[in-house]
């Protein structure tokens, strides 16, 4: 059974995205955290080992939120990109993920030699 959002509230000021779900789980993640996990392509590649190190994502925000049916929403960056369909269990299990992706992230940043801005 898939957790169906209650409320999507975008903090504009501080780039989050507030989700609520109808089991009650509740997250707020960052516009860079929803960009640099976006389900597109261009993020993703098309099969295991193809994913794309998003970098320079740290001031990255939200512009825009287009409904897509009744299981999914675009999110619109101000960088442009705009081609992930964040299913609602994609935002799901991004929440629920939150402290390994974003620890996932942080390494591979790092590994690549990169760091990032306040």
């Amino acid at each position: 059974m898939t957790a169906i959002p209650t409320q999507i509230k975008l903090h504009r000021q501080s780039r989050l995205l507030e989700i609520g779900f109808d089991d009650g789980s509740k997250f707020n993640l960052s516009c860079e955290y929803l960009r640099v996990f976006s389900p597109s392509a261009e993020v993703r590649g098309h099969g295991t080992g193809q994913e794309v190190l998003q970098i320079g994502k740290e001031n990255v925000a939200i512009t825009g939120i287009e409904p897509v049916g009744n299981y999914a929403v675009k999110l619109i960056f101000d960088d442009g990109h705009d081609s992930g369909l964040y299913s609602w269990p994609v935002l799901y299990r991004l929440g629920i993920d939150f402290d390994r992706n974003w620890q996932d992230y942080l390494k591979r940043l790092e590994l690549a030699g990169h760091t990032r801005q306040p």
